[in-house]
């Protein structure tokens, strides 16, 4: 009727914009906390606390950090169809370019600061030690996906191919995990909690495939 309001603010149209901010708000929040990591291995380098091997310390840090939201990346799906909060699926592609951020800081700071650009022993290096062989190979798998993250990108594909696409993120988990695995000489326990964890993701994805075939599809 003529003067109806929502009942929860006498304008009309003020929860959309409410409800759009706070979700600003949130996802600036969201890309706050994932780039604290990034500022602390920084700030530590720069004050000298990284240890008696700074380099290897920040490169290890890097790395760690890219698989850690990996990890996060694999999980949004379960704990979406687990909890039903079907806002989380907005954060995977946030995740995942942040996953790739953090991959590639991790390189980079191999290539500039470990290896000073030397391109020949980079390249031999790459030969030489699978460790680094899957590592690299991971970062490759995970450059389309950064590169198609956005929504013309997926438009332009169209949803289907997209989602193809993008199913190489369950690849680019497991060849992460090899890669520190391949790369600990010793303790290992580390890397093992990690194989643990995207290995529980896929299985549980596996499942909950196997569970779609039998009832009908759902959004993965």
């Amino acid at each position: 009727m003529l003067g109806e309001t929502s009942p929860s603010t006498p304008f009309g149209r003020r929860p959309a914009r409410t409800t759009s901010l706070g979700r600003s708000l949130v996802r600036g929040g969201v890309h706050l906390l994932c780039f604290v990591p990034l500022l602390t291995l920084a700030t530590s380098g720069l004050l000298g606390e990284l240890g008696a091997n700074p380099i290897e310390a920040l490169v290890r840090g890097l790395g760690d950090w890219a698989l850690r939201f990996l990890v996060l990346v694999l999980a949004v799906s379960p704990l979406r169809r687990l909890t039903g909060w079907s806002v989380l699926a907005g954060y995977r592609r946030m995740l995942g370019l942040w996953a790739f951020a953090y991959a590639g800081f991790h390189v980079a700071s191999y290539v500039v600061l470990d290896q000073f650009f030397d391109w020949a022993n980079i390249g031999h290096e790459i030969l030489q030690h699978k460790f680094i062989t899957a590592g690299m190979v991971a970062l490759s798998l995970m450059l389309p996906l950064a590169a198609t993250s956005t929504n013309a990108m997926i438009r332009r594909l169209g949803g289907r191919r997209w989602r193809r696409l993008h199913q190489a993120v369950y690849v680019v988990g497991p060849l992460a995990v090899i890669h520190y695995v391949w790369m600990v000489k010793a303790d290992i326990t580390q890397p093992l909690v990690y194989a643990a964890l995207i290995a529980v993701l896929l299985a549980y994805r596996g499942v909950m495939l196997l569970w779609d075939v039998r009832m009908g599809p759902s959004d993965q």
